[in-house]
């Protein structure tokens, strides 16, 4: 049985609206940040902060659109595309720190977490989750089909590859062969950066499927891609944030 409830999270002067998942029962797990894509903190991403749950950790989806959409809920169209990344290019390496680090602090605080935090992001979480790597608040990061690691943000500022040198946290990098949006030669580039900054990571491309492949779920409707990186991400996580019982 897992416990959901949408909270708010004490953000500088302000809130910062979430999405909470976690298993009932008092055992303390470690917990996994999961970042939205472009389109907010939607079903979707409530269904993957469920994912987390099923599998023995405290989930949390917090609203980093918080200070200018704290509502948005975009459609998977060019309409919604459009109004994320509007979205998306108020948000900044400064905010999401802040937003990053108040996340990972009320996780820590609560009863229920043991204190180890991973992220896990999508589209533009994925950019995020790279970003995460980059904070000791971070313990460990999975970035799928992150567009703005190797391509500047929607704020304008410099892609996130160009935090590198600042990577502490392992990563686990997924990306479709097919995504028109994220070219091989961007992906090749995050790997050959990463491998000779001697970053630790593991880097995946499936080979038959595009963008937002992750979002037919992990049953047997699923991709095998789908399924395949589902069960690679538990096992990253159980490595790199400890074992947790379901």
């Amino acid at each position: 049985m897992l416990l959901t409830k949408s909270m708010a999270i004490p953000v500088g002067d302000g809130t910062m609206p979430a999405y909470l998942a976690r298993p009932e029962g008092s055992q303390t797990r470690p917990a996994i940040i999961v970042l939205q894509e472009v389109f907010g903190v939607n079903a979707e991403m409530k269904r993957i902060t469920e994912l987390v749950a099923s599998a023995g950790y405290v989930g949390l989806a917090p609203n980093y659109y918080h200070r200018t959409d704290p509502d948005l809920d975009a459609p998977y169209d060019q309409q919604g595309i459009e109004r994320g990344r509007a979205a998306a290019s108020h948000v900044t390496r400064a905010t999401l720190a802040e937003d990053l680090r108040a996340a990972a602090a009320w996780l820590r605080g609560q009863p229920y977490v043991n204190g180890h935090v991973g992220t896990w992001g999508f589209c533009y979480g994925g950019t995020v989750a790279f970003f995460s790597a980059t904070l000791p608040e971070i313990d460990a990061a999975c970035s799928f089909y992150g567009g703005a690691i190797a391509k500047p943000l929607a704020s304008g500022e410099p892609e996130m590859l160009a935090e590198v040198d600042k990577v502490r946290a392992q990563l686990f990098l997924a990306f479709g062969a097919l995504d028109e949006s994220i070219p091989a030669e961007n992906v090749e580039r995050i790997r050959g950066t990463l491998t000779a900054k001697q970053k630790a990571f593991e880097l995946h491309v499936y080979p038959n499927v595009g963008h937002a492949f992750f979002r037919q779920g992990v049953g047997a409707e699923a991709t095998p891609a789908a399924r395949e990186a589902w069960r690679l991400v538990q096992a990253f996580f159980k490595q790199t944030l400890g074992l947790v019982a379901s």
